[in-house]
């Protein structure tokens, strides 16, 4: 496959080279493309380095993938040129997420919508990536009425200058200096508050509202009622969700345990012995999602309460990872079609 990546530079563009090579991507040729600003930077894949091109709209020609991390005002300039390319885009962005002929997947929930796609496939938000790969075996057992989601959102999710900035004032703080937030509208260190996206007229901000409409979306039920609460926590990265349902038919913590360990993508750390549960320190680095505290909630009647504690990477499976297995299943849709170009790697 003949692979592009936009936004090669940044934080997720970087894990998306890194998950490429880790999953040992049928890759023949890599272009990697950032702003003109970071042209002439070399990124490296399987030990060679190839340099970062401009990205243009005559860039895409040749592709047969472009895995995007730019933005969405980025990718909506360049979608045009990309699918005249021939080649389908996989963005990571909001550009086309809500988008009626726009497949907003997560392979491991929702793989059926891939074959609808019209050349464009959309990563949906980390946080619905992580909630949808935890809720998704249970709303399809028993069915799910309500969600609430309140969440403890890493400083990945803000890109690099927000992870390097919380080292920085943790270092300062701890070093008596007054920490100055630049990436970020408050300090990060040692510090809570609400995600720094914009509120809308409804006092929901732009986060919690993408993690709504598209939990919806991905799990195809459009009734479902939810609501959600982000926050941003001093952590580098993995989130964190607490998660409460309101089941359509009881389902008890032990059956829903069953389910989850049988589910693809999820791991089970439910240790209440030991007080061991999904934790950043556990999911950094790592591709599952990771779900314990499975327990009824007691203020809900006749079993039809749940609560779970979930935390995924937001850089592997809430990013990288998740684009990664969505541009596997355009690979093994193409397999029949297409013979398999030798396993090379040269700069477009």
């Amino acid at each position: 496959m003949h692979v592009a990546i936009l936004g090669a530079t940044g934080v997720v563009g970087q894990e998306i080279l890194s998950v490429l090579e880790q999953r040992d991507f049928p890759v023949t040729t890599l272009r990697p493309l950032a702003s003109p600003r970071s042209a002439g930077r070399t990124v490296t894949f399987r030990g060679r380095a190839i340099a970062v091109e401009a990205a243009g709209p005559d860039s895409f020609a040749g592709m047969d993938v472009v895995l995007a991390s730019a933005g969405a005002t980025v990718t909506r300039e360049l979608a045009p040129a990309i699918r005249k390319s021939g080649a389908v885009l996989i963005d990571n962005s909001s550009a086309f997420r809500m988008d009626a002929d726009v497949p907003l997947v997560v392979p491991e929930v929702n793989p059926e919508a891939l074959p609808a796609h019209r050349g464009v496939i959309a990563n949906p938000n980390c946080v619905a990536i992580i909630l949808t790969v935890a809720v998704a075996p249970i709303h399809r057992a028993v069915g799910i009425r309500r969600l609430v989601v309140s969440t403890y959102q890493s400083a990945s999710g803000a890109g690099l200058a927000a992870m390097q900035e919380l080292r920085s004032q943790a270092r300062d703080v701890l070093e008596g200096r007054e920490p100055v937030p630049r990436a970020l509208p408050h300090p990060i260190a040692f510090n809570v508050f609400s995600h720094n996206a914009a509120i809308g007229p409804e006092g929901y901000n732009g986060e919690e509202t993408k993690v709504m409409r598209e939990t919806r979306k991905i799990l195809s039920d459009p009734d479902l009622a939810i609501t959600a609460t982000c926050v941003r926590v001093p952590v580098l990265r993995a989130h964190t969700e607490s998660i409460n349902l309101t089941l359509a038919r009881p389902l008890s913590p032990e059956r829903a345990r069953a389910l989850l360990a049988q589910a693809p993508g999820v791991e089970i750390v439910d240790d209440w012995e030991r007080n061991l549960f999904p934790m950043p320190a556990i999911a950094s680095g790592r591709d599952a999602v990771y779900v314990g505290r499975i327990r009824r909630d007691l203020s809900q009647p006749d079993g039809m309460g749940l609560d779970l504690f979930v935390c995924g990477d937001q850089l592997r499976k809430g990013a990288a990872l998740n684009a990664v297995q969505i541009a596997e299943a355009v690979v093994a849709s193409r397999a029949a079609k297409v013979p398999a170009a030798p396993a090379e790697v040269a700069h477009g």
